[in-house]
């Protein structure tokens, strides 16, 4: 028995030699099979590309659909433009919500590597289900005759909708992983690792590309370095709750250092740093009061009765980081009009240029080339001007550049308003007010709309994810991941719900209402000022918040 101890503390002493001689990594990460792995042959940007693959593939077949979605709802499945809207908005706010199912799997049992693995195969099923339902006749609605559109069968709306929906869960677990298993490429102990900066062909390309996203992903598991699974998070919030309510009636102790915390370097919690306490929310440092009797009996090991500094400052850091969160839905709210709104709005206006049609959905291109614009304009022009200024590594604070996002996104939502105004304009000026037929004004005329809300969603998107990482306690950084999606998803769900308020209201005594079927009729641009103005209003109140956020502090 002896020996056994010898050996393991020959092992344990070997490994603590390698890992001060800068041989393993010093975060807690392990290969494959759950052992320390060695620096130089795993992790780093080597891992990176897999990873990447997978989540470039995973995009574009995101984006793919989504931004095809609810031009497919309108012309294929004859819906009405709100009713398409709303099941676009819903659909997209249930992708940012399943993460939360994804998160709780990787960080409490799964780890972020089989969450991937296994959700991207339900993804993978999904396309194929959707490909298959705008592929076979009979699982699609008949062409319109005239003005006669046959309306979709409940058999083959379901098959439509099981495969949507198979895609949002399958997102679930992709979303709130893939960039926290991409960070956790990098040692963050290390300074030299860290901070390196036809409808059937339509949706059978994306499904085809989920296939190279989950080959992408599986090449590079041998270099890839592994968290292990901390427990389950919401497992810890309510023991830290419970014991606190339990000892409701004790006084905190002056001294921080009274409280109980685990006496080697490690934490308590499996793959996390310790946390340093801090002053906030005092209340909760009561579930960290050692008692007379817990000291007598020198039995700790109850956590719904004793938690550690570091269990109580993982509650304490996501209630502050609550504020700056619920900030971000009314910004979730303006980026889904790229996939619906907008797309309506420029299927009202001239296509064409030349003799080549422009399909209003790629637009949403001018998106993707505004951020690929901006990113490298931000990192290598913005951040070291700013950074004279604010002498900060990155220029602007996390805070501060989302902050920034936010005042872009009034600014889309303007712009978008003007253009309507002037084809409603035009559509008055040329008797088209009661046609259902484009205006003829150039939709080229969107390119700023989409520019500015890709400049938004560089600062806005960028920076939330930024900021819920590096916030984040160390064993519930998916989780947090999550939460920062669940804002979109609760965006797409605030959508929805305005857009059935805007319709009840301006329907009202036969009105036409703000959102007709046929726009020229309706007033669209009053729909774009009242976002407008619910972001400026939501500027104001993420400034309060942010100027009041108490930075995480790790030991």
């Amino acid at each position: 028995m002896g020996s056994v101890d010898e050996e393991r503390s020959l092992l344990e002493a070997e490994l603590n030699q390698a890992e001060s001689n800068g041989l393993y990594t010093g975060d807690g990460s392990v290969d494959f099979n759950g052992n320390p792995v060695l620096k130089q042959t795993t992790g780093n940007w080597r891992a990176c590309p897999f990873i990447l693959g997978n989540e470039c593939c995973e995009r574009l077949a995101y984006y793919g659909i989504a931004a095809n979605l609810v031009s497919y709802l309108t012309k294929k499945l004859h819906e009405g433009n709100v009713s398409a809207a709303r099941n676009v908005t819903t659909w997209q706010g249930t992708c940012y919500l399943t993460p939360l199912i994804g998160a709780v799997l990787a960080d409490a049992y799964w780890g972020r590597y089989w969450t991937i693995a296994a959700f991207s195969t339900i993804y993978f099923f999904g396309m194929c289900t959707l490909t298959l339902s705008a592929s076979i006749p009979a699982l699609k609605p008949a062409e319109c005759v005239g003005s006669i559109c046959p309306s979709a069968t409940p058999a083959q709306y379901a098959v439509f909708f099981f495969g949507l929906y198979l895609i949002a869960l399958g997102t679930g677990g992709i979303k709130p992983c893939v960039s926290s298993f991409g960070a956790d490429q990098f040692d963050d102990t290390d300074p030299n690792e860290r901070d390196n900066a036809g409808w059937g062909i339509g949706f059978g390309i994306p499904a085809l590309f989920m296939g190279l996203a989950i080959g992408s992903f599986f090449s590079g598991t041998a270099l890839y370095r592994f968290q292990r699974p901390g427990g389950s998070p919401l497992t810890r919030m309510c023991q830290v709750l419970v014991a606190a309510f339990h000892k409701r009636s004790l006084k905190v102790p002056e001294d921080s250092t009274l409280l109980y915390e685990t006496g080697d370097k490690h934490s308590a919690i499996e793959g996390s740093r310790k946390l340093e306490h801090s002053e906030e929310l005092k209340c909760l440092d009561k579930a960290a009061i050692v008692t007379d009797v817990e000291t007598k009996s020198g039995d700790f090991s109850n956590p719904w009765r004793l938690c550690t500094v570091t269990q109580v400052e993982e509650l304490k850091i996501l209630i502050r980081m609550f504020p700056i969160w619920a900030t971000g839905i009314v910004f979730s709210a303006v980026y889904a009009q790229m996939s619906t709104m907008f797309v309506e709005q420029g299927m009202m206006m001239d296509t064409k240029i030349g003799s080549f049609t422009i399909p209003p959905a790629s637009l949403s291109t001018f998106d993707v080339i505004s951020v690929i614009f901006w990113v490298p304009i931000y990192d290598r022009i913005i951040v070291p001007i700013a950074r004279k200024f604010t002498r900060k590594e990155r220029g602007f604070s996390e805070l501060q550049r989302m902050g920034i996002g936010l005042f872009i996104s009034v600014l889309c939502m303007s712009a978008a308003a003007v253009v309507e105004i002037r084809r409603l304009q035009l559509a008055k000026e040329l008797d088209l007010v009661d046609k259902q037929v484009a205006v003829p004004i150039s939709i080229l005329w969107q390119i700023p709309q989409y520019f500015l809300l890709g400049a938004a969603e560089v600062c806005t998107f960028i920076g939330q994810l930024e900021f819920f990482y590096d916030q984040s306690p160390d064993a519930m950084r998916s989780l947090c991941s999550a939460l920062s999606l669940l804002t979109t998803s609760l965006g797409n769900y605030l959508s929805s719900f305005i857009l059935t308020l805007v319709t009840y209201f301006t329907t009202k005594g036969g009105q036409i209402g703000w959102i007709s079927d046929n726009l020229n009729e309706g007033h669209l641009d009053y729909f774009f000022w009242l976002l407008a103005g619910l972001s400026f209003l939501n500027m104001l109140v993420y400034t309060l918040c942010a100027s009041r956020y108490k930075q995480k502090k790790a030991s």
